[in-house]
């Protein structure tokens, strides 16, 4: 049986708290939300795959796009503000390449979340809400396992957020100027 995540330092904490917290600790995954630390829960397999998926796909298109781009696994930082931190499923950083001892993407422009059954409310609310504040984001994308969907939140020109459901073929990014398939996430 897992252990629990160590206890974090009381009260909320900075972003330099947080992660000299986090980088001490030997097991456990965490997030930061508004200065507090939650834990993430286990990986089931089906989870592991999509995102897998997800990285391969992004990947592909930005190469196949031949942008200015790169796609990066889970575990690597997006900065909501100073006091939150969300640790992506994949992500599409735009610009120049970042520093390889970097924690964070300093521009990222595709999020990703796939759904698990503790996680969904917090994907597509508090998460929602939170990649949006970050100037440099234009596409968040909510991968629902169990219905074989993905939910497409894209930025518009004048910032509003359309939302759109997807169960099957292109969801084109623009920009980054990619496109990935709903079928390439299910694939196994």
């Amino acid at each position: 049986m897992a252990e629990p995540l160590p206890t974090p330092p009381p009260g909320k904490l900075t972003r330099e708290e947080y992660r000299r917290w986090a980088e001490a600790q030997s097991r456990g995954r965490s997030e930061l939300l508004d200065g507090e630390v939650f834990a993430m829960a286990p990986e089931r397999i089906a989870h592991a795959e999509i995102k897998a998926a997800a990285w391969l796909a992004l990947r592909q298109a930005i190469r196949a796009a031949g942008v200015g781009c790169q796609a990066l696994p889970d575990g690597i930082t997006v900065e909501v503000d100073d006091n939150t931190d969300f640790e992506p499923d994949a992500i599409v950083n735009c610009g120049e390449r970042p520093d390889g001892n970097a924690v964070a993407a300093p521009n990222p422009v595709v999020v990703v979340e796939v759904t698990s059954p503790g996680t969904r409310s917090v994907d597509t609310g508090y998460k929602l809400t939170g990649y949006f504040r970050v100037p440099s984001i234009r596409h968040y994308l909510v991968v629902l396992t169990e219905r074989r969907m993905v939910v497409h939140h894209a930025r518009r020109e004048d910032g509003g957020i359309e939302t759109r459901m997807v169960a099957s073929g292109r969801i084109e990014m623009e920009p980054p100027g990619i496109a990935i398939t709903v079928e390439e996430l299910f694939e196994r």
